[in-house]
């Protein structure tokens, strides 16, 4: 042996001492005397030895067996064992045990899905457990209920409800999640079991340096699948823009280690699918794809793209979901009369609505309803005018200046500093024209077919130089020949700020009578946005929803109603409100937000594509990636996992053992008493 008998449970061999009661009786017993009445006693003496004899043998083995029988009936209880090593538990155990039910789990392992061997193997690692022990189930769900520790029958009852989930964790989420219940026990032993696939794409945790408790990992396997997914979807522009050519990209990836041949691509728009085509993807490669979704109607738009793949299809499809609005809303502040120019580029143009204000009665509480400011001619800034203007930009609105004729520079100096843009330098009466247009920017992407022969470019009498601040993010659109700016772009916030560097007035400043670059120019900076729509969501990974709040009261509750019907949580943050879905979304699917009914968006969530990558850890990939501090076990039946189980945490037991003795003791007592009188 490799140790020394230990008992589990030693006090019960004080029981051994009832085996004097047996010993007693039988000594007492047989010395009494009986009279035998015999008409010839010729042959008394011989018979009376020999029936003496055998019937003392017959006794002692009768006794003998009795006792050994009652005497390993008592080690079966006591529970020895043989310890191997230090490892033994003695006391309550706590046992954790996280059963994986994500989408990988469903792949089959011999015809059975892993999910129901996981449950199985859990079954019997409890079972392998005494009753007094406590246990904690936990799946990628992280329900409440599972946070805590429940008794044996507990236990496997609710082994019974566990359910495929699109719910993913990491290895080292779910440890820590293990760990934070058992620390809040009174227990003597903390126990770890992981039954999971051990995906590379979830098993990201490098080691276990926590000693205090022992982790065992147990990898189930499966027939390796070949996938091919749909990982994410965008639109080009910040925004989608109505009529237009949108070009949208489709992220595609390979997992496996073949060629994955015609892969039929189709966009799914309201209920109608439109092929986009097919596609040969290299094995362990991405692809993106690139098609254009004419819009033709405002309002929320749901779409679709799916491609065709087998078995592993819940990544096979992507939804996202946009809003065209009804209505661009743009404001112009004047310092005196209203710009003819710029009234006139929105003219006849239903999609534009266009609000004019003087700026000595502006109405700042508005502004938040505007997608484009224009700040025409202005010469001055009011410390008032400046706040709300760096507030509405911080909040994803869109400035547009064009400087005043006779600006003074301090004033706009306060404006560009707190916007944090670059500073104007000095006025320059010098005669200028622009060179250069930059069409990788969205105000002039895919606006010309070529620049440098059909577009005519501004020129100015009056311009303002700009000092230079590095951290200013200053992009160029338009620039003099010289190579300083004439029109630049800054993201600050969530917003963008445009900056001319000379007044609209076409005494300075021709850019009015270049419709080729003014009318695009304005209809895109009133489409842009520094923040792109977030067209789609993660189920369990995005479970904040932004949206604009006109009344921020408390009492105001928003629903969400889809595949499921929930009221989120609400966190306020100034104009806006933070929906928290808390993971009540698990179908992939369009969900409504409404308020009293009426509809305010629409958005679409996906399954978390974290597990569209197949390739898992092997065992000996486990053992050498975990080292010693992780028992990785590899037991392919449940039998042997539950003796496995109670061997590592009692040593080689052997109270089975004795319950066999036991049986044999009294099979041979039987016996005796049997077949002894008949001569045997």
């Amino acid at each position: 042996f490799c140790g020394r008998m230990n008992f589990l449970y030693p006090s019960f061999l004080w029981a051994l001492l009832a085996l004097l009661i047996p010993i007693i009786i039988h000594l007492f017993y047989f010395r009494r005397f009986k009279k035998v009445y015999f008409t010839n006693v010729k042959y008394l003496k011989e018979i009376k030895e020999e029936t003496s004899s055998r019937n003392k043998l017959k006794n002692f083995l009768t006794l003998l067996m009795r006792l050994l029988a009652f005497a390993f009936l008592i080690f079966a209880f006591a529970q020895p064992y043989i310890s191997q090593g230090d490892d033994i538990k003695k006391g309550t155990k706590g046992i954790s045990l996280f059963i994986d039910n994500s989408f990988s789990m469903n792949a089959l392992s011999k015809d059975v899905p892993l999910i129901t061997k996981a449950k199985d193997k859990a079954r019997a690692i409890i079972e392998a457990y005494s009753p007094e022990d406590k246990f904690q189930i936990l799946t990628n769900d992280f329900e409440g209920r599972h946070q805590r520790m429940v008794s044996k029958d507990v236990a496997i009852s609710m082994l019974e409800e566990l359910e495929i989930s699109p719910s993913v964790r990491t290895i080292e989420q779910v440890i820590n999640r293990q760990k934070q219940t058992l620390n809040s026990q009174l227990i003597d032993h903390e126990i770890i079991y992981l039954l999971s696939d051990f995906q590379e794409s979830i098993t990201q945790l490098d080691g276990i340096s926590d000693t205090l408790a022992e982790y065992n990992f147990i990898p189930l396997q499966s027939v390796q699948e070949k996938n091919v997914s749909i990982d994410s979807c965008w639109f080009e522009a910040p925004v989608p823009m109505l009529n237009q050519a949108n070009k949208v990209y489709a992220k595609v990836t390979n997992y496996s280690d073949e060629t994955a041949q015609n892969v039929r691509l189709s966009l799914v728009e309201n209920g109608k699918s439109r092929p986009l085509g097919s596609y040969d993807i290299e094995a362990n490669s991405t692809v993106v794809q690139d098609f254009n979704l004419s819009i033709i109607k405002t309002g929320w738009q749901e779409m679709q793209i799916e491609i065709s793949d087998y078995p592993v299809q819940f990544d096979d499809k992507y939804l996202f979901a946009y809003n065209i609005n009804e209505k661009i809303n743009i404001l112009i502040l004047n310092s005196s009369a209203s710009s003819k120019y710029l009234n006139a580029a929105f003219n006849g143009l239903d999609y534009f609505q266009v609000t004019n204000q003087n700026t000595n009665r502006v109405d700042y509480a508005q502004f938040k309803n505007y997608d484009l400011i224009i700040l025409n001619d202005l010469n001055t800034y009011s410390s008032g005018l400046t706040a709300e203007l760096k507030q509405y930009t911080d909040g994803g609105g869109n400035l547009l200046i064009f400087p005043g004729s006779s600006l003074d520079i301090t004033a706009a100096n306060y404006l560009t500093n707190q916007l944090g843009i670059n500073n104007f330098a000095e006025r320059s009466t010098n005669d200028k024209i622009v060179g250069n247009i930059n069409t990788d920017e969205f105000i002039f992407n895919n606006v010309y077919e070529r620049t440098d022969q059909n577009v005519k470019l501004p020129s100015v009498t009056t311009s303002y130089s700009f000092t230079n601040f590095q951290r200013s993010g200053q992009q160029k659109l338009l620039s003099f020949r010289d190579g300083s700016s004439y029109l630049s772009k800054y993201i600050k916030g969530d917003g963008n700020i445009y900056l001319c560097a000379s007044p609209i007035n076409t005494e300075m400043n021709d850019l009015v009578r270049n419709a080729e670059i003014f009318i695009p120019m304005l209809y895109k900076m009133s489409l842009s946005s520094g923040r792109k729509q977030q067209i789609a969501y993660t189920i369990g990974k995005d479970d904040l929803i932004e949206v604009e709040a006109s009344d921020v009261g408390s009492e105001i509750l928003y629903k969400i109603s889809g595949a499921e019907e929930f009221i989120p949580g609400q966190i306020t943050s100034g104009n806006k409100k933070l929906l928290d879905v808390n993971d009540n979304i698990t179908e992939a699917g369009f969900y409504d937000l409404k308020l009293e009914e009426k509809r305010l968006g629409v958005y679409a969530f996906n399954f978390n594509r974290k597990e569209s990558n197949l390739n898992c850890y092997t065992v000996d990939e486990l053992k050498s990636r975990f080292g010693e501090g992780v028992n990785v076990i590899d037991q392919r039946d449940d039998t042997s996992l539950a003796s496995f189980v109670n061997s590592k945490d009692s040593g080689m037991s052997y109270w089975r053992w004795c319950i066999i003795l036991v049986l044999i003791f009294l099979g041979i007592e039987a016996l005796l008493l049997r077949f002894w009188q008949r001569g045997i």
